[in-house]
């Protein structure tokens, strides 16, 4: 081999191994442990204060995030770019927060859309962005699975029509389930008291809910109506930390309920 083709191949081979370790680098710049499947509550924020106090809650889900600060819950398409969080457009529920918690959203949307950095250590994480500095815990930590049974459980949120919903009336009048562990079933549809069973079988449940027979408010008897439809018939259950999910195939309702 000539000495000027001997030159050229030690440089296509220097040229591939530079080009390896690029690579090499790039892959490992990607952090192999990420928050996606898991969510975390915020044990300290150093900065500014989350109006009304929070706690801030992340879950990471399907390349999307879902947040709440105390007022309406926002979610939006998530990328995590190295150790930066990149956050779409966020849709949120539409109810309106009295006081101070009204700037929860603000404060929330801020942090999410300044790209902010992130670290993972075990449960721990750690968001750096907008001029804060926010500490989080994995929420299975802070709070453990509550039991489905013998938990007494408040609505928070209703599913009619594929969409979650809030509103002021139903955080006023504060619908109850509770479950027994020999499956009787108590509680508060908004309005009347509910009485009955519940036949559990895994995630699967069976209600047959009755009633007491007032009348209260029209808008407090949307909600009992919301709660009791979600109710009626055969739904999947579904607990994650201090929350119960409640999805009722059948007529596409359910409730998001937390432990009181």
């Amino acid at each position: 081999m000539s000495a000027t083709r001997r030159w050229c191949a030690l440089l296509v081979l220097t040229a591939g191994a530079m080009a390896g370790c690029t690579n090499s680098q790039q892959a490992s710049d990607q952090p192999t442990v990420t928050p996606m499947g898991r969510a975390f509550v915020s044990t300290e924020v150093k900065g500014t204060a989350i109006p009304g106090g929070g706690p801030l809650t992340l879950r990471f889900q399907d390349g999307r995030v879902t947040a709440n600060a105390g007022c309406n819950t926002a979610t939006g398409p998530v990328t995590l770019d190295g150790n930066t969080l990149k956050v779409g457009e966020l849709a949120t529920t539409m109810m309106g927060c009295p006081g101070d918690v009204a700037g929860a959203d603000g404060w929330v949307a801020g942090l999410l859309h300044s790209s902010p950095t992130w670290k993972l250590d075990g449960s721990d994480l750690t968001l750096t962005g907008n001029g804060n500095t926010v500490t989080m815990l994995d929420r299975k930590v802070a709070h453990p699975d509550k039991s489905l049974t013998g938990t007494p459980w408040i609505v928070d949120a209703l599913v009619r029509n594929n969409g979650v919903e809030r509103s002021q009336t139903l955080d006023e009048v504060r619908p109850t389930l509770t479950i027994a562990p020999d499956g009787s079933v108590s509680g508060s549809a908004g309005c009347n008291s509910m009485t009955g069973r519940a036949e559990i079988t895994g995630s699967d449940i069976s209600f047959h809910i009755a009633t007491t027979k007032m009348m209260c408010d029209p808008q407090v008897m949307d909600v009992e109506r919301a709660v009791l439809q979600a109710l009626d018939g055969n739904v999947t259950a579904t607990v994650d930390s201090n929350t119960l999910t409640l999805r009722n195939a059948g007529n596409g309702t359910g409730l998001n309920l937390r432990a009181e």
